[in-house]
C-alpha cells in the first residue's frame, strides 16, 4: 500500500452505528455495543477506575446509564464471578474508547459479548468529556441510546422519548429489583486461592432488607460472623422480625428514598423502636433519615465512583470510599438526637448518622467498595459489635 492510500485508509470515517440523545435535544454520534436496540435513563457518569461489570450488576444503577469516565473499559473481559445481581441492572453504557480487547487470566470473554448475553444496550465512540461536563454544569439529563447496525436514527423520535420518560425524582425502583421471596446468605468474600468461601459457625443472626442489595455487602456480613436472611424491599416489621434478628441490616438500593420510603419508612420508624440494632447504607440510609423526620434531595450530579473522600466525625480519620447516589439527607433537617457521623470532603454533604443513645446509624456510601479502596470495612464491625453488645 502507498504512503498516500495508507494515510487515506487510516482517516477513512466509520459510519455511527448509535446515538446517544439528550432530553434538550443534544446528541452523540458514536458505535454501539451490546444489545442493537434502544434504552432510556438517567445519563450519570462514574470515575471508577476499575469494577465496570460490578457497577453495571449494583442494582443502585437501575434506571441509569452509566458514562465511565475511564476509558480502557473492557480491559480485563469478563467472569461469572465479579457480578453484583444475577443479571444487568444499569439502562445502559457509555464510554470513549472501542470496547478493549480482554488481558487478564481470569476473563471469561470479551465484554460485548457478555453485553450481548444481558441484552445491554450501550454506545461507544462518543466525547465522555465533553458529555461529563454538561452532566456537571446542569445535572444528570434523561437520555435515549439507540443501537441500530444500519445507521438510521428518527432523531427528533428519540428527543421525544428521552424527554417524556419521567426521571428518578418520585420513582420507586427498589420494588423492581428487590428479591421476590425471604432466602439465607452464607457465602464469603472471594480471594485467589480458593474462590468463595462458606460461613459455617456464625455467631449472629442479620436481616437484610433488600432495597436492591449488592452480593458483596452480604459477603462482608457474612466474613463478620453473620447468618444472614434477606428478605424483600416490602417485607412488614412482623416479616422482619419473624426471623428473630439479633440485628437488621437496611441495603442499598437505586431510585428516590421518598418514593421508596412510602411504605418502607413505616416499617424503618419499627425497627428503631424495637431496639434491635440496625446499619443502614446508601438508600437504606436515606430512608432511615426520613424515618427520624429528616429530608431528602435530588443532587445535581451525585457521587458515582471508588475515590470520594469522607471523614468520620468520631474519630477524624478520613476513608477513600465507593459511592453510588443521586440523592442525599439534607443537614439542616436532621431533628435533635440525631447525630453526623460522617461528611464528604468534596461537597460537605452528609454521608452518616446515628442515633443518640440506640443502637443505630447509618452511612451514604458502600463500605464493602466492589469495586473500590478497602477503607470503610470497619463499619461492618462497628455493626457486629453493637450487636454483640445488645445480646
Amino acid at each position: 500500500m502507498s504512503k498516500s492510500n495508507l494515510v487515506s485508509h487510516i482517516h477513512e470515517p466509520r459510519t455511527a452505528t448509535a446515538v446517544l440523545v439528550l432530553a434538550d435535544g443534544s446528541v452523540f454520534h458514536g458505535f454501539g455495543v451490546g444489545q442493537e436496540g434502544e434504552t432510556v435513563g438517567e445519563v450519570c457518569f462514574n470515575t471508577s477506575m476499575t469494577g465496570y461489570q460490578e457497577s453495571l450488576t449494583d442494582p443502585s444503577f437501575a434506571g441509569q446509564m452509566i458514562t465511565f469516565t475511564f476509558p480502557h473499559i473492557g480491559n480485563v473481559g469478563f467472569n461469572d464471578e465479579d457480578i453484583e445481581t444475577s443479571g444487568i441492572a444499569a439502562n445502559g453504557l457509555i464510554i470513549k474508547a472501542d470496547i478493549t480487547d480482554q488481558a487478564n487470566w481470569r476473563a471469561a470473554g470479551h465484554l460485548d459479548e457478555w453485553l450481548k448475553e444481558r441484552e445491554l444496550v450501550g454506545i461507544s465512540g462518543i466525547d465522555t468529556r465533553r458529555l461529563t461536563h454538561v452532566i456537571r454544569e446542569s445535572g444528570a439529563p434523561n437520555g435515549i441510546i439507540a443501537h441500530n447496525k444500519d445507521g438510521k436514527f428518527d432523531l427528533e423520535d428519540l428527543k421525544k422519548k428521552a424527554a417524556e420518560w419521567p426521571g428518578l425524582e418520585g420513582m420507586d425502583l427498589a420494588i423492581k429489583v428487590t428479591c421476590k421471596e425471604p432466602y439465607k446468605w452464607s457465602e464469603t468474600s472471594w480471594n485467589i486461592k480458593e474462590g468463595f468461601g462458606e460461613q459455617t459457625e456464625p455467631k449472629r443472626h442479620i436481616v437484610a432488607v433488600d432495597y436492591g442489595v449488592k452480593r458483596n455487602i452480604l459477603r462482608c456480613l457474612a466474613d463478620h460472623g453473620c447468618d444472614i436472611t434477606v428478605v424483600p424491599a416490602n417485607s412488614s416489621f412482623d416479616d422482619i422480625m419473624s426471623h428473630n434478628p439479633d440485628g437488621i441490616f437496611l441495603a442499598n438500593g437505586p431510585g428516590d428514598p421518598a418514593a421508596t420510603g412510602e411504605y418502607a419508612v413505616p416499617v424503618i420508624k419499627q425497627c428503631i423502636e424495637s431496639g434491635v440494632p440496625t446499619f443502614g447504607i446508601c438508600l437504606g440510609h436515606q430512608m432511615l433519615a426520613l424515618a427520624v423526620g429528616a429530608e431528602t434531595m435530588k443532587m445535581q450530579q451525585g457521587h458515582r465512583g471508588a475515590n470520594q473522600p469522607v471523614k468520620d466525625l468520631t474519630t477524624g480519620r478520613v476513608e477513600i470510599t465507593s459511592q453510588n447516589h443521586g440523592f442525599v439527607v439534607k443537614r439542616e433537617s436532621l431533628p435533635d438526637g440525631v447525630t453526623e457521623t460522617h461528611k464528604s470532603l468534596f461537597d460537605g454533604v452528609v454521608e452518616g448518622i446515628a442515633l443518640d443513645g440506640k443502637p443505630v446509624f447509618s452511612v451514604q456510601y458502600h463500605p464493602e467498595a466492589n469495586p473500590g479502596p478497602q477503607d470503610s470495612y470497619y463499619l461492618f464491625k462497628r455493626f457486629v459489635d453493637m450487636v454483640d453488645a445488645n445480646a
